[in-house]
């Protein structure tokens, strides 16, 4: 076989394991891992086996043969901090914590974000024009449109709970996630119903939001103003409602208060510029008037599920709940303020470099604050030493576990990351290519939501993040597609065909 025939080889290999990772990204608690690929964890993401061929056939060789996109360079700084600090860790402490040895425990997140790294540079490095990037994006679609049919046949027994039915898709779940499902709300593909709320929020509605306000698609297929983002947009925001993820439906009026306040397509803009009201004045009226609209329909399908409604139900229930109970405590948050504070005494007790990556387990009881925990089970089982307690104690704060186990160094430098990755959502919105305007678009309304979904996950192994980050890296660090034109395709050595 000559060389020509083994790079055709090479490519379509690639090509074939990189549509079936996208398609995978859905499912992120695969029970069919192996324990030596994190089979003991929660996240197992099926984008991993994929994943695996592509670091062989793609990433590797593409490392050799492309230049790197800067934003790279304060991701290895962040990563060679978080291995200092990991290395330290197994010099001054040798504890064990529920079973677990504290090398057991580094090594574990340090694969986690190895994991991390690599979905960055494959995402990053993969696509290698603008028609693969569109491509990719098709794939993203293909597979969340698996995952919505799956969570619209959910929706059904949430609606109207037939037993019969019920057993059937929780046994069916089984094949798809650890976890098996709620009667009450769906979960997807995922682990559960917040897991697939944040990859319909974070993963989906960015880029399915910019295309449809811009009045652009990827698909050929359009009947007037009718596109495949537009069918897209209305089934993810209704398949999103049934999650009754707290988290997924505050993003969801951010969104509606940002889109009609900032982004507005052109001919909105000069459509309103000779209205009596001022442009900037209409735009909040809208950007109210939307909110409004979507919050009356949140609470209405929000009432019929006495875990959402618990926002508003505190002030009419008070006499069932006691008078000793908090609002924080009956909504379920003061637990999670409670690991995010126990995260910064760890810091302010290792304030440069942190405690390592995984170790925030280790100092979790001696730094717990000194509070009636009583109150908490969840709290409870996590200090006490029992065979059924949970075993991964985390701050489930990403930027609290940054502050506990890298410190300010580590830190400052995966905060420099993100910024980077921000710059490049702005360079392509900036431009004056539309093409590169809607992927400028989609990427600052995830960058939007990614301040509030730290709060709620502390994972380098979930793909979301570094596939978002990814996606936005690859389009601003492809040439301009009115310089080289979208269909001209670069060859392995990123050569112009």
């Amino acid at each position: 076989m000559n060389r020509l025939n083994l790079i055709w080889l090479q490519n379509k290999v690639v090509a074939i394991a990189w549509a079936i990772f996208l398609v995978a990204l859905p499912v992120t608690s695969f029970p069919l891992f192996p324990s030596g690929l994190g089979g003991e964890t929660l996240v197992r993401p099926l984008s991993l086996y994929p994943l695996v061929v592509l670091l062989l056939f793609g990433t590797i060789p593409n490392l050799f043969s492309r230049r790197l996109p800067k934003t790279f360079l304060p991701l290895f700084a962040f990563c060679c901090v978080a291995l200092i600090s990991s290395a330290f860790a197994l010099t001054n402490r040798s504890d064990v914590f529920l079973g677990i040895s504290l090398p057991a425990r580094v090594l574990r997140n340090l694969i986690s974000l190895g994991l991390g790294l690599a979905y960055y540079l494959t995402v990053s490095l993969t696509p290698r024009s603008w028609d693969e990037l569109k491509s990719t994006l098709r794939w993203v679609y293909i597979g969340f449109g698996i995952a919505l049919a799956w969570g619209t046949l959910q929706a059904v027994y949430v609606v109207y709970l037939y037993s019969p039915y019920f057993e059937l898709l929780k046994t069916l779940q089984i094949f798809i996630s650890t976890r098996r499902l709620f009667p009450t709300r769906i979960s997807g593909m995922t682990y559960e119903p917040k897991w697939f709320a944040d990859q319909i929020c974070f993963l989906l509605l960015p880029w399915l939001l910019s295309s449809v306000v811009q009045g652009q698609s990827i698909f050929r297929w359009r009947y007037r103003r009718i596109s495949i983002e537009v069918i897209l947009l209305i089934w993810s925001v209704i398949v999103l409602l049934f999650t009754f993820s707290r988290t997924g439906m505050a993003i969801l009026v951010g969104y509606a208060f940002v889109i009609f306040l900032v982004f507005r397509s052109q001919s909105a803009s000069q459509r309103t510029a000779n209205q009596a009201m001022p442009q900037w004045r209409r735009r909040m009226v809208e950007a109210l008037i939307a909110v409004l609209l979507l919050g009356i329909v949140i609470i209405g399908v929000g009432s019929q599920n006495r875990y959402f409604s618990r926002f508003w139900t505190y002030f009419t229930e008070s006499e069932q709940i006691g008078p000793n109970r908090t609002y924080l405590e009956y909504i379920g948050f003061r637990q999670r303020f409670a690991y995010a504070e126990t995260a910064f005494r760890v810091y302010e007790a290792f304030p440069v470099l942190g405690v390592g990556l995984g170790n925030y387990a280790f100092h979790f009881k001696e730094m717990l604050p000194d509070l009636p925990w009583s109150r908490f089970p969840e709290v409870i089982r996590y200090i006490t030493p029992d065979e059924d307690a949970p075993r991964l104690i985390t701050p489930k704060n990403l930027y609290a576990r940054l502050l506990a186990e890298t410190g300010l160094a580590g830190t400052i430098l995966f905060t420099t990351f993100v910024l980077a990755v921000l710059g490049c959502a702005l360079y392509l919105w900036f431009s004056s290519s539309k093409e590169q305007k809607v992927w400028g678009m989609g990427g600052l309304l995830a960058l939007m939501v990614f301040p509030v979904l730290v709060f709620s996950f502390d994972s380098f192994a979930l793909p979301n993040l570094w596939v978002v980050f990814g996606l936005i890296t690859a389009a601003a660090h492809l040439p301009g597609p009115d310089v080289l034109g979208s269909r001209q395709k670069p060859d392995y050595q990123g050569k112009v065909l």
